[in-house]
């Protein structure tokens, strides 16, 4: 799966699964812009590592939460301004501010839904009136979450937006499909991150986690990378409007942490009568 002769821009690719992301595309040959909160010791991690494969690769900077409608036209402009060929863009940049939803408040509530889906709403827009007009054949891909089908208490704001990339997901491949435009998303479990290893270092955390994941593993974010690259290369070509869920297999337990007596009767319940 080679990306050769391909530019990709990343948006919140400077770590975590951004990252990994964009160090996938960069090993697969393409070049790459890396979009990132700002120039730290972490995005310059990420730019060498990019780098060190051999392809172009750019680092902007913006805050899309701030005022997404003027980032958006910003990071745009400064990302064509890096590299005009852009053909692949990646919305990955998220966030999880969430209060408890009796404490939820507008403000938090609007600048998740404009990071983690109006940002990558409006860039895609941009992109595909350029594409549409120049007859590319681009290809983009959200990141969702295995929040946006399984909910988590103190998560509401964050669950509604990552359920609403994977309807957009869909709504802009009927949209943008007969345009040669390809729209999908790749949505995580839980991986190792800068944001999720606090959490994970709490008493009994990992262990928990493991029990309700079918494989065990908890991985570092890496894991998102090949996904990432199958679904932008010409393997996945009759691929649209998908979300493919990188998880362990978490998305498919139902009831991951049964009792030891509800184990006993299901088994009886499978014997031949």
């Amino acid at each position: 799966m080679r990306l050769d002769g391909r530019t990709a821009l990343i948006t919140g690719g400077t770590q975590g699964v951004g990252a990994a992301i964009a160090v996938a595309l960069a090993r697969a040959g393409s070049n790459v812009v890396l979009h990132g909160l700002r120039d730290d010791e972490q995005a310059q991690e990420t730019l060498q590592a990019c780098r060190s494969t051999g392809v172009r690769s750019d680092l902007v900077t913006s805050d899309l939460m701030a005022d997404t409608s003027s980032a958006v036209d910003q990071l745009f402009e400064m990302a064509l301004a890096c590299q005009p060929s852009i053909d692949l863009l990646v919305n990955n940049a998220g966030a999880y501010i969430d209060k408890p939803f009796l404490e939820m408040d507008y403000e938090t509530f609007d600048r998740t839904m404009r990071l983690n889906v109006a940002a990558g709403y409006f860039l895609t827009q941009h992109f595909a009136r350029r594409w549409i007009d120049q007859s590319v054949r681009g290809r983009v891909l959200f990141t969702g979450s295995i929040n946006g089908l399984l909910s988590e208490p103190m998560h509401t704001a964050y669950d509604a937006s990552k359920a609403a990339v994977a309807g957009l997901v869909r709504s802009l491949c009927v949209t943008l499909a007969p345009h040669g435009i390809r729209v999908n998303a790749m949505a995580p479990g839980l991986v190792r991150t800068p944001l999720t290893n606090p959490a994970l270092q709490s008493n009994g955390a990992m262990e928990w986690m493991k029990l309700h994941t079918p494989n065990g593993q908890i991985p570092e974010a890496d894991v998102c990378g090949g996904a990432a690259v199958f679904l932008m290369s010409d393997f996945a070509e009759h691929i649209h409007g998908q979300t493919l869920y990188v998880d362990g297999g978490m998305s498919a337990s139902q009831q991951p942490d049964l009792p030891d007596s509800m184990i006993e009767i299901a088994a009886r319940m499978a014997k031949p009568q």
